[in-house]
């Protein structure tokens, strides 16, 4: 039984599932060998992935930076960690939103009215222009390019931005950022990497920000994304004075997180067996919005299986005809719940308790503790 599982029974024991139980160590070693493996390249963190505090102080010991897409996830890392280089994307910023991005690192600008709206403000700012290249994306799971998309600008409105700057030095131009695509392995996002890099070439500019989108496999969790492959890959591809930088967000913290619940029934329906459990896809919205089934932590065979939750809707389902033995009272440990689980999930509908949040490891001084996600109580 490993530290994670040790730590769901003992919650279970305690009357706390569902929970989220997060591995700080093996966060600390997988982020320790991104960085590694990328070299030269900056390392920033995507927030959207998982804002939790206590991860976010883990990564901070490895990576560059933070990305933030909202006025809310800028505030939260200020309140976790004070004077965190931080840069400011999304494609909906308010004036509010962007005059507290002019404050970071970077701010990364989606649109020529974007850009105006800022250079009214009066305000130094440091941006990078998202652009939105027609390349093909082939093998993405979610494309943010590649065409006509909401995302970033085609060359024109780079264009466009680049005359706007002529002329003034408060708002001043650092180079481009490019997030075109998700779900691609190592040579797919080399391969996006060089289109990239050679239009930004094109424009001048010498600081480049590649995005994130590294393939992360819920089929299979050991197919993990070949971090040294692309770090040899960039490596290669950039030259002399220039700063690249990438920022993933889900692979980084899947892998450290498990989904924690108990089985509160067992039946049969025409012949399916279907097990019930505490909580569901409000606490880990990620098999609904993606479609696929949340791998399940091995324990005895059996039967398949399909796990449910609590919600009065079929679309909340966890996992379909999974081999394994359930009985009501036993504990069910969903791996790959470290990113995009509670903090994408519609958490009150229905009105069920929020499920606590619990950590295993040394990352924080050996600090394990368990604690509601919310006022709410949790319950079983």
């Amino acid at each position: 039984m490993d530290a994670m599982t040790a730590r769901a029974h003992e919650l279970a024991r305690g009357g706390r599932l569902p929970a989220f139980v997060y591995d700080l160590d093996g966060l600390a070693a997988h982020a320790a060998a991104v960085r590694l493996a990328l070299g030269e390249v900056e390392l920033y963190y995507a927030v959207k992935a998982n804002p939790d505090p206590e991860l976010l102080a883990v990564l901070a010991r490895q990576v560059d930076g933070f990305e933030v897409s909202s006025g809310g996830e800028l505030a939260h890392v200020a309140r976790v960690l004070p004077g965190a280089r931080v840069a400011f994307g999304g494609p909906g910023k308010t004036d509010v939103e962007l005059r507290a991005a002019a404050g970071t690192h970077r701010v990364h600008v989606e649109s020529p009215g974007e850009l105006r709206r800022l250079l009214a403000m009066g305000v130094a700012a440091d941006v990078l222009l998202r652009v939105n290249l027609d390349v093909p994306i082939a093998g993405a799971s979610l494309a943010m390019g590649g065409g006509a998309t909401p995302f970033g600008m085609d060359p024109a409105g780079v264009d466009e931005c680049v005359s706007l700057l002529a002329g003034q030095e408060g708002v001043r131009l650092r180079g481009v950022h490019a997030h075109l695509a998700s779900g691609l392995d190592a040579d797919d996002l080399l391969g996006l990497a060089e289109a990239v890099l050679a239009y930004a070439r094109g424009l001048g500019v010498t600081e480049i920000n590649l995005g994130g989108g590294m393939a992360v496999s819920y089929a299979d969790p050991a197919d993990l994304f070949d971090w040294v492959a692309y770090g040899e890959g960039l490596a290669k591809l950039r030259r002399r004075g220039e700063t690249l930088r990438v920022e993933p967000g889900r692979a980084l913290t899947v892998y450290c997180g498990r989904y924690a619940t108990r089985v509160i029934d067992v039946k049969r329906v025409y012949g399916e067996l279907f097990a019930v459990v505490a909580g569901g896809t409000h606490h880990i919205r990620t098999p609904a919005t993606k479609g696929h089934d949340q791998p399940v932590v091995p324990s005895a065979s059996g039967e398949p299986v399909t796990i449910v939750g609590q919600l009065c809707t079929p679309k909340d389902q966890l996992a379909a005809r999974v081999p394994i033995a359930l009985a009501p009272g036993d504990v069910v440990e969903f791996a790959m719940a470290g990113a995009y689980a509670w903090n994408i999930s519609h958490h009150d509908f229905l009105m069920h308790p929020h499920p606590a949040f619990s950590y295993v490891g040394s990352s924080t001084g050996g600090s394990c503790r368990s604690e509601p996600a919310s006022g709410l109580a949790t319950g079983t």
